[in-house]
């Protein structure tokens, strides 16, 4: 089963939203747009979330570690470079790698 790490986007806002999931990343999406999730999910606030970036990861255990390291940069430039240079990406990977 594929994890995958995941950050959207909204415009309204001006703000991102990250995440892990085991669904796919678009089906995930379309169940925070549907507000499948409980009222106090920060994804409540906003209707126009778009995927940014997802990552596929090895596992849960890699997908968490790179979750909480993009959010201790709490770094807007830092999502947005994550797109723009990809090999940061690859790093992350294989920073966060699981044995």
């Amino acid at each position: 089963m594929t994890t995958h790490f995941y950050i959207l986007r909204s415009e309204k806002l001006n703000r991102y939203y990250s995440g892990i999931t085991t669904l796919d990343p678009n089906e995930r999406l379309k169940n925070h747009l549907v507000k499948l999730y409980s009222k106090d999910n920060f994804t409540q606030k906003s209707d126009d979330w778009i995927i940014f970036l997802s990552i596929a990861c090895q596992d849960y255990s890699q997908a968490r570690k790179l979750e909480l390291h993009v959010k201790r940069m709490k770094s807007s430039k830092y999502i947005e470079n994550m797109k723009r240079y990809p090999e940061m990406i690859d790093k992350l990977l294989e920073r966060f790698k699981s044995f």
